[in-house]
């Protein structure tokens, strides 16, 4: 019989304890958990500089959700049109979903990106 994962302890992860970075997409990342003692869930904050779009690309086997923060963004997920987002609206990009968003405002575009699980870099892929 598999073995159960380990459930997570009860853990306090400190936004102040992680630095942001610039990344190939295009836009800049805080990961603010990202663990392998807690498989089943990553939380990192972009951002994405005015006029800049990330680059289109995939999560293998990650389900990702954008819970936007501030700023305005076009995003385009999988055969959707394009869509305007704003604060406070999610948008939920299945596995295997091609997605890409740009900032269309003025002031950086802040998101919250929530992969289930978690976000692994082998998992994500660019494409045209």
């Amino acid at each position: 019989m598999p073995e159960k994962p380990h459930a997570p302890r009860p853990t306090i992860r400190r936004a102040a304890d992680s630095d942001e970075f610039f990344i190939s997409e295009q836009c800049h990342i805080r990961e603010l958990s990202n663990r392998e003692d807690d498989p089943m869930l990553s939380v990192a904050q972009a951002r994405v500089e005015p006029g800049v779009s990330t680059r289109w690309h995939v999560l293998d086997g990650i389900t990702e959700r954008y819970l936007i923060l501030s700023g305005t963004g076009t995003v385009e997920v999988g055969d959707l049109e394009p869509q305007q987002v704003v604060p406070g609206d999610v948008v939920l990009i299945p596995p295997q979903c091609r997605q890409r968003i740009h900032n269309r405002g003025h002031e950086d575009l802040v998101f919250l990106a929530l992969c289930t699980p978690r976000f692994v870099p082998e998992a994500y892929r660019e494409i045209t």
